[in-house]
């Protein structure tokens, strides 16, 4: 039996919002808790350890300050190439809630997942269901 247009475009319209979803899932598990990492503090950082080399006379210090220096500047590449959270949230908010109610989803549920109260809200899914 032939698929219909409007079956062939549920199916996509399935597949669009469980990749923004998993986007989106995928770089909110990928943030560490507490105060976050910036490029700014990371350069202010780099510069500190770069002074701190200039003034070392100990050998052994300076070694360990070069290694200082090469994991903030691994960081600060590694920042540079995340995602961009905002974007993927954007969409993560365009279809929650219809891939919410076509799977059964709860609030409860996507605050497990990591999901912030703040990004449910903007979603229209709240604690209610409603």
């Amino acid at each position: 039996m032939a698929m219909s247009d409007e079956h062939r475009a549920a199916l996509k319209r399935g597949r669009q919002e469980a990749a923004a979803i998993r986007r989106y899932l995928e770089a909110v598990a990928s943030r560490k808790p507490g105060r976050p990492v910036t490029a700014e503090s990371l350069r202010k950082r780099l510069d500190k350890i770069e002074q701190q080399l200039a003034e070392e006379d100990n050998p052994l210090k300076a070694v360990e300050l070069e290694q200082r220096r090469l994991d903030v500047e691994m960081q600060l590449g590694n920042l540079e190439e995340a995602p961009d959270v905002e974007a993927l949230e954007k969409e993560f908010v365009q279809h929650a809630k219809s891939y919410s109610g076509r799977k059964g989803i709860t609030y409860a549920a996507w605050r497990a997942g990591g999901v912030p109260a703040a990004t449910l809200k903007k979603a229209g899914i709240s604690r209610s269901g409603k």
